[in-house]
């Protein structure tokens, strides 16, 4: 069979960043087994075992020189992935093979996003503060309310994101190494190698630890750290999820008001029936994606909740998918709404007739302020416009007419004392409040800080594959 015979999962094949897919490559996995392998080889050597520098150096020479058909090979026969490679290593390696994997269980080499989140939070801060002061139709119910602007709601998206990068950040931080614990965690094959010394497993796991490039390792363990762990890490993924797809939501309502659009390239069908249209396929594909990273975390609660005891193995063909495909999958969602936010197009015409369509309603309590203040008896002007109101209402929905209440407001010589302060009345800019100075104040206090360990690596420009 070719490799168009068999399934491949698209999120490797079509959509995955090569940085993502090579973290979850074979590759990289059993790269980093030997790394492990010869951290340990080491450790125990410092540590007085008969490990000798010849054996070291043979180990390091050969980390990458991996015969992935030997190791199928011994996998076949042997039915255990890290023992089919500790053979496979030591192959290639005649002088080390005695003490590699000395000491140690398969679930010490059992057991990479940020940056693009950063990069993301980072578009959408330049979107919203190049559109802080846009007026633009609110909604709720999905239906028009207060006025607010184009950059306050992506300020609301920012808000979501920001919280995920804390998130994920606080996940990272907290994350430690299972350490070198042995069969069931009590380290008993490491305290008979060291013949009874305490001092020196300890220091054996540290060091290990260390190498490996973690702060900390975890001081208990069964056979495996605890899958707890991994419901961190994935929940966070799916929060991050339900984020893109709320933000992905919202733009594509926008684009179905022509107010906002993805980027649309020049070449680009938006249907194979209907020529004219623009579909928002970007957005459409983070939702779809976002939702399978939503399901994904059901598979840790549920790994966490039947590990028997000190481990049992239904969790490893679980974890070699949900995992994998977690990561993938979160990687996929924010390339591409990266790659959305680069190309946001606003159409301000849009949105000012949309105001314009709707803001003689919302208008209708300034006008009678206006009026009282103009020595006009609010009871009066209440009636008033209540009666206008209803008969521009009635042109809209029964006539399908535009909303002509201001014409009809003109036109009454009733409210002949405000007719030269009605477009002071009715600038859209008056019904905005406090969105722009909350712009600014969200961006300076809270956004651009988040991103300062990241400058470096923001303007890192990501080509979607479509």
């Amino acid at each position: 069979m070719d490799e168009f015979s068999k399934y491949r999962s698209p999120l490797v094949s079509r959509y995955a960043s090569k940085e993502m897919a090579y973290n979850f490559s074979d590759r990289k996995k059993f790269t980093t087994w030997r790394k492990l392998w010869i951290y340990l080889a080491k450790a125990e050597k410092a540590l007085g075992l008969l490990v000798t520098d010849a054996q070291v150096t043979e180990m390091e020479s050969h980390a990458e020189d991996i015969d992935f058909a030997m190791a199928a090979e011994e996998e076949s026969k042997l039915r255990h992935d890290v023992m089919a490679h500790v053979h496979t290593f030591a192959h290639c390696c005649p002088t080390a093979a005695p003490i590699i994997h000395l000491g140690a269980t398969s679930c010490y080499v059992g057991d990479n996003t940020v940056r693009e989140l950063a990069r993301v939070i980072d578009r959408l801060s330049n979107f919203a503060e190049k559109y802080a002061g846009l007026p633009t139709l609110g909604f709720t119910h999905y239906q028009p309310a207060q006025l607010t602007t184009v950059g306050k709601r992506a300020c609301l998206w920012l808000q979501d994101l920001a919280m995920d990068m804390r998130n994920l950040q606080r996940a990272r931080e907290d994350l430690r190494f299972r350490g070198v614990k042995g069969t069931t965690g009590t380290q008993a094959s490491f305290l008979q190698l060291f013949q009874g010394d305490h001092d020196k497993v300890e220091d054996l796991d540290r060091m290990v630890t260390e190498m490996a490039g973690f702060k900390k390792a975890y001081m208990v363990t069964g056979q495996t750290y605890s899958r707890k762990v991994d419901i961190d890490s994935l929940s966070h993924l799916a929060s991050m999820g339900a984020t893109i797809h709320k933000i992905c939501t919202d733009i594509r309502l926008l684009a179905n008001l022509k107010e906002i659009e993805e980027p649309f390239e020049k070449e680009q069908i938006g249907s194979s029936a209907m020529a004219y249209k623009r579909n928002p396929m970007r957005c459409e594909r983070c939702c779809s994606l976002a939702r399978h990273l939503i399901a994904l975390l059901a598979d840790p609660l549920q790994t966490a909740s039947v590990q028997w005891l000190e481990r049992t193995l239904d969790d490893s063909a679980n974890r070699r998918i949900s995992l994998p495909e977690s990561f993938l999958t979160a990687d996929i969602i924010l390339s591409t709404l990266q790659n959305i936010t680069e190309g946001l197009v606003v159409y301000p015409k849009v949105i000012e007739r949309h105001i314009r369509h709707e803001l003689p309603f919302m208008a209708t309590e300034n006008i009678i302020m206006a009026m009282v203040k103009a020595g006009g008896n609010r009871q009066d002007c209440h009636e008033k416009i209540r009666v206008l109101s209803q008969q521009a209402a009635n042109v809209v929905k029964q006539e399908g007419g535009d909303n002509d209440l201001l014409a009809r407001v003109q036109a009454d010589p009733y409210f002949a004392p405000i007719l030269g302060h009605l477009d002071n009345i009715l600038d859209p800019k008056t019904f905005i409040g406090r969105a722009p100075q909350q712009v600014a104040r969200f961006l300076s206090e809270e956004v651009r800080p988040l991103l300062e360990p990241y400058k470096a690596e923001i303007d890192v420009k990501f080509e979607l594959e479509l």
